[in-house]
């Protein structure tokens, strides 16, 4: 008699638990800290709360090791500042998809992640000296919740359905199930169906039930939607808030000595040449704000202190009732490079730095003036530079006979002729501080930058530009040069590396300002170059040594190529 085999009862030992794919809980945490970033951007731009964006890209620009400035406007020029956000963006958004890795296998892991985040971005917008401590602090939890939230969600959407029954792969053959054995009787043997020739028999593939794949593509692609919405309309609020400040004065009085109109011979008409004058809205902005400071004319404040006999302080109105003089001024930033346009000529509206420092009384020993922003930033020049006959340095409260842009400074700024804006011109005004050349260091120095900083003789080619394509004949070559406050006295061109001719320029203005100028030249057909220099009111030549701008300006000659035919 034949003994059945026995049957075993046991169940089979249950599947290890499934985890979605590593690139569907990154991007869950991806997704997750786009909406914490959404969230305090929208709360940013509806209720003055501070963005956490910009609050960590100031903190990143206080902590940049030196050369970094130099490396971003070469880089990026005056998109410098949005560069900065959107690194901020992405790197914010990296580490919550690793945040997100964490959370899937343990989720207080990726909430550390998020809360620590959150905790840095608070510091950096309390210290931020024009924030509001209780929306910085409540801003930053509110992105950490939001992120939390929806990252709770989409992981959820993301996990494995636990009870799902595994599919079979087409020509995967079936798994034959037992069939009941009466006692005492053989087991039936149940034939498996033929396998073709040559092939391997199929495993199950239960992945394609157990990870619902659409369900969070879905979720996931939703709430993206919505985070860009949001932080889209958040950060619009945010800068319409910051564009113009809080309110710009409609009130300029006509300055007490306005300055002499400008002659024909002052501006050389030629096609695409930087005007003499640069309008408002085209003038350059390089500062270290990454939104214009919100400056209320009603309660803003300058302060002299320091080394003075009697400390000033004066109301936005007192300012403008003072004598008011004005002068063409070129001002230039130390990062603009050979042949670049981070340099600009306006007419300044404002009081005499001279009078105010007069009025203070300042005490022997103070070698050094320093400025300091309402944003914190600050500056230092000589004393000596300021108080020197041959200058006129101001407190400018105006800008092309309009009141000071918000962009540009407003309510006041320091502009000092021929000293380059990083240890001179303080935007946002809060106090000027009388000291000594040793006891401060301006924001830039300890960067790496000279403290020392007279603006180079310098000169560029506008026309033609780079690269152009111009008809043989004759043609105009043009551009501007400037050595403030030396004043430029000669430029002179060079043509396919040819003997050095003098070009013919504007009169100049003042010493403080650039000029234009401009050569009359047949060309060719065919490929040409171009090469410029200017001599100044001292009689120096611009030099052609190459330098980069860090650590006291750029040098060298502007030389461009193009095309005749």
């Amino acid at each position: 008699m034949t003994t059945p085999t026995p049957i075993s009862t046991r169940s089979a030992p249950e599947p290890a638990p499934r985890r979605a794919p590593t690139w569907a809980v990154a991007l869950a945490g991806a997704v997750a800290g786009g909406a914490a970033i959404a969230a305090s951007e929208l709360a940013a731009g509806l209720v003055g709360a501070p963005s956490l964006v910009v609050a960590i890209g100031a903190l990143v620009i206080s902590l940049q090791p030196p050369g970094a400035k130099d490396v971003m406007v070469s880089l990026f020029g005056g998109n410098d500042k949005l560069a900065l956000n959107l690194m901020v963006v992405v790197a914010a958004t990296a580490i919550a998809a690793l945040a997100g890795v964490l959370a899937a296998r343990r989720f207080g892991w990726g909430a550390a992640v998020f809360v620590a985040f959150g905790i840095v971005a608070a510091w950096a917008a309390l210290i931020m000296p024009l924030s509001e401590p209780l929306l910085a602090v409540a801003n930053a939890a509110l992105a950490v919740v939001a992120g939390l939230v929806v990252l709770r969600l989409l992981l959820g959407r993301a996990a494995p359905e636990a009870n799902a029954a595994p599919e079979v792969r087409a020509g995967a053959p079936a798994r034959a199930t037992p069939p009941a054995v009466a006692a005492g009787s053989a087991p039936a043997v149940t034939p498996m169906p033929a396998v073709a020739a040559g092939s391997a028999p199929a495993e199950p593939t239960a992945w394609a039930a157990a990870w619902p794949r659409r369900r969070f593509l879905i979720a996931s692609a939703g709430t993206l939607g919505g985070v860009l919405v949001a932080g889209g309309i958040g950060r619009t609020l945010v800068e319409s808030r910051h564009a113009e400040g809080v309110i710009t004065s409609t009130k300029l009085p006509t300055a007490l000595q306005p300055a002499a109109a400008l002659g024909a011979d002052q501006s050389l008409a030629v096609p695409g040449l930087t005007p003499l004058v640069v309008p408002n809205g085209d003038f350059y902005r390089i500062d270290t704000s990454l939104l214009v400071p919100q400056v209320d004319p009603e309660t803003w404040q300058l302060r002299v202190t320091g080394m003075v006999d009697q400390e000033l302080t004066f109301t936005y109105d007192e300012l403008l009732a003072m004598p008011l003089f004005e002068q063409y001024v070129t001002i230039a930033c130390v990062s603009n490079d050979v042949g670049q346009h981070l340099v600009g000529n306006a007419l300044w509206t404002g009081v005499r730095l001279k009078d105010v420092l007069e009025a203070a009384g300042v005490r022997d020993g103070a070698t050094q003036i320093v400025g300091r922003s309402v944003d914190g930033f600050t500056v230092g020049f000589p004393t000596s530079w300021a108080t020197a006959p041959e200058r006129e340095p101001m407190i400018a409260v105006g800008m092309n006979r309009e009141p000071l842009p918000a962009a540009h400074g407003f309510p006041a700024r320091l502009i000092i002729p021929g000293l380059y804006g990083y240890v001179s011109a303080t935007k946002w005004l809060g106090e000027i501080e009388l000291t000594t050349r040793e006891a401060v260091d301006g924001y830039w120095i300890p960067l790496g930058w000279a403290k020392d900083a007279p603006i180079l003789t310098q000169s560029r080619i506008d026309v033609p530009t780079d690269g152009a394509r111009v008809p043989a004949g004759p043609i105009e070559l043009a551009g501007v040069a400037w050595a403030p406050d030396r004043g430029v006295t000669g430029v002179e061109v060079r043509v396919d590396d040819g003997a050095w001719q003098a070009a013919r320029i504007s009169r100049p203005i003042s010493e403080t300002t650039w000029v234009q100028w401009a050569y009359s030249w047949t060309a060719s057909t065919g490929d040409h170059t171009v090469e410029v220099r200017a001599t100044d009111g001292s009689g120096d030549v611009q030099t052609a040594d190459v330098t980069p701008p860090a650590p006291d300006g750029a040098r060298g000659h502007h030389r461009i190529s193009f095309s005749a035919g």
